[in-house]
């Protein structure tokens, strides 16, 4: 796969409590944003994959419904991601 289990458990040790914390809402917009950014790399040499664009537009409303969420409970976690990720400008 695209991301092995050492990377996941990076990505998850920096965005959430502990590389064990998968569920919480930081690690899992973090892990969305490496798998949008690689099937968007993905559809930039197949331009004709249709089944991966409709899978990449699932995924981003899927990380804007998380971000909203996060947005509503905790402003200043949100503000803190958008910030790493680089989402906003």
């Amino acid at each position: 796969m695209y991301l092995s289990q050492e990377e996941k458990g990076k990505l998850f040790a920096e965005f959430g409590k502990n590389e064990k914390d998968t569920g919480s809402a930081e690690g899992q917009i973090a892990l969305m944003t490496k798998r949008i950014a690689y099937i968007s790399d993905h559809l930039k040499t197949n331009r004709k994959d249709y089944n991966s664009e409709r899978s990449l537009v699932k995924l981003v409303g899927k990380r804007r419904n998380l971000l909203d969420y996060l947005k509503n409970k905790d402003i200043l976690r949100y503000r803190e991601i958008v910030k790493t990720l680089g989402l906003r400008k």
